[in-house]
């Protein structure tokens, strides 16, 4: 526990119904979707950037560490306190301050589902892009911490691509404000791009002014199945290089395909080595032209069905069965990990076939399922940590994809960030004068190194 005195300090800032340290309250954010587990020493529970500050400064005087959390749904650690001290949970930030599509945005808390921003949205026929898969769990503020991407982002892009500006509180207490509510603005240094994705190293997330578009005319989707995988990688790169961009393409193999049926009873193709589905939006006749030359690519590259959704209704069920496929596939053990390498689109083949031969190597069950037309791959393997052997073949596996990844100019993270998980890869893609670069960035900003410390900084 803290000391008395600082303990009152931080009580006497958010009142004693916000502030946490009994062991049964505080073993909740103790861990997040990684496989570490770290207790804090507090959990505190904010409401406005005042107190977010006045926190901050409490613990920059006695130099205790401070880790942000939303929803705790970052699967590679990132929300852990691994050297404890505070975590404070967005979990009450969570209002949407204004809602202005004719100047395309929307002004949100860090506690604001990723969902309710889409809902929110939807009676003015627009919509926010980033759609990670937890999204209807995963908070704005951890997805700008993590830049966080989503099937959309083929098209769309990432959550980077869609700050307008941001309210941030450093380590001394201090808020800045930067960027505007205007589409364009390139005055002074893009702060937003250092701040996003920095996973709570540099600053916490206290206000975010993110650009919105409007939803397109229609969307088509497709569902297609094929008898080899080789094959449902190659159509990828083939749709990627003839110059369609999808609004999604996600693969998913056999293993992960089976996994979703045996929970889900969607009517998925089991003999399927691999599936492709694949969105794409815009104007209706752009769409059927597109869909067209689609359909010939993937029937070219071996498609044994192809099935569109008729309805909304199809087409719901389809995106139900791709967005369980983590949750599914991690009931098949006690743990799971899964990570995110990303790679040239062209080279999107022999990845996967580098990663089923890795973990074969290995004897271990390896799911595939991938953002395929960007490259990025989710590797997901389902082991028992308390299984030493096993995790030790589990870490062994994941050190080789990250190799082979960088092999072949990729690189360790598309979406789900450093956090614990990587940070002792980053030497396979970045040069020790890169690292200490931006550890030189971590101490400018955070000199007493509180913000979210142990973590790839």
């Amino acid at each position: 526990m803290l000391e008395i005195q600082v303990k009152n300090e931080l009580i006497k800032i958010v009142g004693k119904d916000r502030y946490l340290d009994q062991l049964e309250e505080i073993s909740c954010y103790a861990y997040d979707a990684f496989v570490v587990e770290a207790l804090p020493i507090a959990v505190i529970f904010p409401e406005t950037t005042k107190e977010v500050s006045k926190i901050l400064q409490t613990a920059s005087r006695y130099k205790i560490p401070v880790t942000g959390r939303g929803a705790g749904t970052s699967l590679c650690g990132a929300s852990i306190p691994i050297r404890q001290g505070i975590v404070l949970c967005f979990s009450k930030m969570d209002k949407i301050i204004d809602v202005n599509t004719r100047d395309r945005h929307i002004i949100v808390q860090p506690g604001v589902i990723n969902a309710d921003v889409q809902k929110a949205l939807l009676p003015f026929k627009f919509f926010y892009p980033p759609d990670p898969g937890s999204m209807n769990t995963s908070t704005i503020g951890g997805n700008i911490a993590m830049n966080a991407g989503g099937p959309r982002c083929l098209k769309y892009g990432v959550t980077m691509d869609y700050i307008l500006g941001m309210e941030v509180v450093l380590s001394s207490g201090k808020v800045i404000r930067f960027g505007s509510k205007n589409i364009k603005d390139v005055t002074g240094y893009k702060l937003s791009s250092l701040f996003c994705g920095s996973e709570g190293t540099l600053g916490i997330i206290t206000e975010a002014t993110l650009k919105v578009m409007p939803m397109p005319e229609t969307a088509k989707t497709l569902m297609v199945t094929f008898d080899n995988l080789d094959n449902t990688a190659n159509a990828v790169t083939d749709i990627i290089g003839s110059g369609i961009i999808p609004v999604a393409m996600e693969l998913m193999d056999k293993l992960t395909l089976n996994a979703i049926e045996d929970s889900a009873n969607l009517g998925l193709d089991r003999e399927a080595e691999g599936s492709l589905l694949i969105e794409i939006d815009g104007v209706k006749e752009a769409c059927e032209k597109e869909m067209n030359n689609i359909i010939e690519k993937v029937k070219n590259n071996g498609a044994v069905h192809i099935q569109e959704a008729k309805s909304e209704l199809e087409r719901e069920k389809l995106w139900t069965a791709r967005r369980s496929a983590y949750g599914v596939f991690a009931k098949l053990a006690p743990d799971i990990v899964t990570e995110d390498v990303t790679v040239p689109v062209s080279k999107v083949p022999i990845m996967i076939r580098q990663i089923i031969k890795i973990a074969n190597k290995y004897g271990l069950k390896v799911g595939v399922l991938a953002h395929a037309g960007d490259g990025n791959m989710h590797p997901m393997i389902p082991a028992n940590k308390e299984d030493k052997e096993e995790w030790g073949k589990v870490e062994a596996v994941f050190s080789e994809i990250f190799q082979a990844a960088a092999g072949l100019g990729g690189t360790l993270s598309g979406e789900h960030g450093i956090g614990l998980a990587k940070a002792p890869y980053l030497p396979f893609v970045m040069n020790k004068d890169t690292i200490d670069f931006m550890k030189k960035i971590k101490q400018a900003v955070d000199p007493d190194l509180i913000l979210n410390p142990g973590k790839f900084v």
